[in-house]
This record gives C-alpha cells, sequence and structure tokens, in this order.
C-alpha cells in the first residue's frame, strides 16, 4: 500500500536594513524556491526605491532634484513623476498638512547629532515651504521648484509606495499569503492561513510595549509617531514630524495608525493627520469611506474614527 505524499507548505522570512528602517517580509507557500525568491524580490524592490528617493544618496534622483530643480525643469523618471504627483494630490486633500517641501527647512534639523535650527534660520526659509512651489509637466514629465530654497523629502510616502510595489510584485509571484513591512509600514497579503494577522501599534514612550494589536487581513495600516527620529533638549522634544506651517515638530498628538487598502496612502495620511492633531486629523479620515484611524493624543488618550466602533 502506498503512502500518499503530502506537502505542507511553510512560511519563510527575512529582514534587512534599507531606506534608513527595518524592512521584514514574510510569506507563505509550498515550493522553497519560489519562497525564497519572493523574499529576494521584496528587498530587490526596496533597495531600487531607496537608491531612488532617498535624502541621504549623492545620486539618488531625489537628491538630484534638490540640487538642479530651482534652476531649471528637470525630466524625471516614471516612478518619480508618479510619486510627486500623487504627493501632490495628498497635499490638496490635506490642506497643506502633508507637504514633501518641508525638507525646505527640515533638512536643517540633525536628530542623532541632536541639532536644530534656530527660530531666524526657519523664519528666513519658511516661504519655501508650500507645495504649489513645485511645478509639474506632465507632457515633458518634468519638475521645476519655483522658488530658490525648496528642498524636498519624500520620507512619508515613499516608504509606503515601497510596500505596495512589492506586494504588487509577489502577487505577481503566485504568492497569496504575505507579510511586508517598512518600519511603520505594513501591507498584508491575503490572512495568514485561516486566522487574521495580529498587528501592534508600539506605545509612543515604551518601545517594548504594545498600545494596541488589531486583527487585519489583506488591508494595511502605517503609524507615524514621535518617537521615531527625535532627541530632547530642556526637557522638550524635538522629533521628525514638522508642520509645514511653521517648520517646527507637531505636538498635539503622539502617534498616529491609519488602516486602509494601500500603504502609499495609509504613510501620507499618517503624517497629515499628526500635524491636523486630532479633531481635523480625525475629521478627515471620517470623510474618507475606506479609511480609518488612531490616534494617541499627548495626554495617552487612545481615539479612533467612526468606523471602528468606538
Amino acid at each position: 500500500m502506498l503512502t500518499p505524499f503530502v506537502c505542507v507548505a511553510q512560511w519563510q522570512e527575512q529582514t534587512a536594513g534599507i531606506m534608513g528602517t527595518n524592512i521584514r517580509a514574510e510569506v507563505f507557500h509550498i515550493d522553497p524556491d519560489l519562497r525564497q525568491k519572493a523574499l529576494d524580490q521584496v528587498m530587490i524592490e526596496m533597495e531600487h526605491i531607496n537608491q531612488l528617493m532617498s535624502p541621504y544618496i549623492q545620486s539618488s534622483e531625489l537628491s538630484q532634484l534638490n540640487l538642479r530643480a530651482s534652476n531649471a525643469p528637470m525630466e524625471v523618471s516614471d516612478e518619480m513623476f508618479k510619486v510627486l504627483s500623487l504627493s501632490r494630490e495628498l497635499s490638496e486633500l490635506t490642506n497643506g498638512a502633508f507637504d514633501i517641501t518641508f525638507a525646505s527647512v527640515g533638512y536643517l534639523y540633525d536628530y542623532r547629532e541632536k541639532k536644530r535650527p534656530n527660530d531666524e534660520s526657519i523664519d528666513a526659509l519658511i516661504e519655501a515651504i508650500d507645495y504649489r512651489h513645485i511645478v509639474l509637466d506632465d507632457a515633458s514629465q518634468s519638475v521645476y521648484f519655483a522658488h530658490p530654497d525648496v528642498k524636498i523629502d519624500l520620507g512619508g510616502i515613499a516608504k509606503g509606495y515601497a510596500v505596495d510595489n512589492a506586494i504588487r510584485a509577489l502577487k505577481a509571484m503566485g504568492i497569496e499569503h504575505a507579510l511586508v513591512s517598512a518600519g511603520g509600514d505594513t501591507r498584508l497579503l491575503g490572512d495568514r492561513m485561516g486566522k487574521p494577522w495580529i498587528v501592534g501599534i508600539r506605545d509612543p514612550r515604551d518601545a517594548n510595549k504594545q498600545a494596541v494589536v488589531i486583527p487585519l487581513e489583506d488591508s494595511a495600516m502605517s503609524t507615524s509617531g514621535d518617537y521615531e527620529r527625535y532627541f530632547e533638549e530642556d526637557g522638550q522634544r524635538y522629533h521628525h514630524i514638522l508642520s509645514p506651517k511653521t517648520g517646527r515638530s507637531s505636538y498635539e498628538v503622539q502617534s498616529v495608525s491609519i488602516i486602509g487598502p494601500e500603504s502609499v496612502y495609509n504613510d501620507a495620511l499618517s503624517t497629515a493627520v499628526f500635524v491636523m492633531g486630532l479633531e481635523n486629523g480625525i475629521g478627515l479620515i471620517n470623510s474618507l469611506p475606506e479609511f480609518e484611524a488612531i490616534v494617541m493624543d499627548n495626554h495617552r488618550r487612545m481615539h479612533y474614527s467612526n468606523g471602528l466602533g468606538r
């Protein structure tokens, strides 16, 4: 009598340090070679976006834009033009709370060295923070900065964009169950084989504690918090989520998590809601049917958008 051969599908995980954060991918498939190829493809996609959109790589397209686009229009790649166009749409949607030109002042902050610009330096550059200074020409696929001091940073959208690209690549390879995470941006493909994924939101003041855990399937969640890059000086926390209106850190909340179908939107919206503050931020999310929000305010109270039933 022949014993039937039973093939058990397995999970496989891989991590790497890319885009200035921890990248984690977990995939499920019966074929071990395909699992490894899928994980490798995730990391290839992350490094591709890193080389394209990092402000810390001198040869990146973003760095070249910051050097040249205020002098004359610069033709850019399809992906860069797509992300810049989407950034402009999200700036309009959020009334400027999401604005990639925050870097016009933001580049003066050095969180590792605990350095920040003085008031005079901020005041001298604050007019350069305005997404409307970014002139996009669809016909030539070019970008021009209409203010000489404009700099851009895609830190509030590039990781989400890369996560979405990685998930699309996995789908194309036949993967049906997976997780891809880049720092605070996580997207889930399918469920965890009959069970939901359990995604945690860390306590902004304790890296070893979860403030909330949420079951999710075939969805995505992004979190922005004042603990990601910051330093303290004279009892004041200076963190990387700057208000485009002031060029200074926003303080009304400690963390914002957005749940929605795509990481690229979640990523930008979590930043925007953080800047907008509790009332206006949750009001925005309540107006967007596909999205939900979880916000911890600066008194450490949790608040939820309408769809989460709180």
